[in-house]
């Protein structure tokens, strides 16, 4: 079995596409065998997780999903934590699907260079 991915790599905008690949086409890309997945958090509900993702507990024990898309409880009230089971209807849980003020990181990082 190749180790070699059968994908293309996106090109990074303005970077030279003549066949070698350069930093900037796959800086933002995660580590060879390491899962990918995409989280989104629901307006007043789960974060819902698609993709090859690895779930453990505190410990490091792996919970197994069951599946390859899962709703995560971010009420807190959910009787199957770390699931969401739809208590947050019920509860009247209130949150917002992005960030209401930017990451303090954020801010550091998106400063000129001296």
């Amino acid at each position: 079995m190749s180790t070699e991915s059968a994908i293309p790599l996106p090109a990074a905008e303005g970077a030279d596409t003549s066949g070698d690949v350069s930093d900037d086409a796959v800086r933002d890309l995660p580590p060879a065998g390491e899962p990918t997945a995409t989280i989104t958090p629901y307006r007043d509900g789960p974060l819902l997780v698609r993709g090859d993702f690895r779930l453990v507990d505190t410990e490091g024990n792996e919970i197994d999903p069951g599946r390859r898309t899962v709703a995560l409880c971010r009420c807190g009230k959910s009787g199957i934590k770390p699931f969401c089971d739809g208590t947050h209807k019920r509860s009247g849980f209130s949150a917002g699907s992005a960030p209401s003020r930017p990451r303090p990181a954020a801010e550091l990082y998106s400063g000129s260079e001296d």
